[in-house]
């Protein structure tokens, strides 16, 4: 790791995980009461530029970081990591949101493994026939309403062997995910694939009209173009 010593940066976190991973920048964590008011921060703190590096799927996040860019004229930029692409062997439907994966499992009983996260899981309660296999960070609270649905509180990375392993065992037909991107959980997906079992995969819904990178090189990079030479504070 490079220590850059020209940038004054806060890390601002959404406050949904209870344990997150220390990170060697000043942080918060917890909301900013809309776009409104992640503008009058930014402003008030004289911050310089601002980078939406929120997890793909954090859609409403990312539509308030856009708008508040609007708002005080600051540059702004979106880190997203490349989404996954299907390859030859994959039997994926691609659907545009959880709600979606629900009606794209169908009505047949099914043994689903569910690999999006705790904040949508309770979309699954309308199809009780399946029995699902939840993976989450944090608990589901509350427990879903339905006859069988077992919980494994993990964090990644997942090896594709270890992810090939649970989903034999737990004697899976389909999987349930959202394309994140990565490699920290990418091991379902090609487990899924050597296993011939069936992957729900939801897109991501994110603003198109925001300046992208994917990697952090490039983030730094385009740092540098913009501020040139010397830059103060930057969220």
């Amino acid at each position: 790791m490079v220590v850059r010593t020209d940038c004054d940066s806060l890390l601002s976190l959404a406050g949904r995980t209870a344990e997150p991973m220390t990170q060697p920048v000043a942080t918060r964590s917890g909301g900013f009461g809309g776009s409104d008011g992640l503008a009058g921060f930014l402003a008030a703190e004289k911050f310089d530029l601002m980078i939406d590096a929120t997890h793909p799927y954090a859609a409403r996040i990312s539509h308030n970081a856009a708008i508040a860019a609007g708002q005080t004229g600051i540059p702004f930029f979106a880190l997203r990591r490349s989404a996954w692409k299907p390859e030859a062997g994959d039997h994926w439907t691609n659907v545009r949101s959880v709600a979606d994966a629900v009606e794209a499992l169908g009505k047949s009983p099914k043994r689903v493994f569910l690999a999006i996260g705790r904040q949508e899981a309770f979309h699954f309660e309308s199809a009780p026939q399946h029995n699902y296999l939840i993976r989450s960070v944090d608990p589901v609270t509350p427990r879903l309403e339905i006859p069988e649905a077992h919980y494994i509180l993990a964090t990644g990375p997942f090896k594709e062997s270890d992810e090939r392993e649970l989903l034999i065992e737990n004697r899976i037909d389909a999987i349930v995910a959202k394309n994140s991107g990565g490699t920290a959980t990418y091991g379902k997906i090609a487990a899924a694939r050597a296993l011939d079992i069936a992957v729900i995969m939801v897109e991501r819904q994110q603003p198109a009209d925001v300046r992208t990178v994917e990697t952090v090189k490039d983030a730094l990079g385009l740092i540098d173009h913009l501020f040139s030479p010397e830059m103060n504070r930057g969220v």
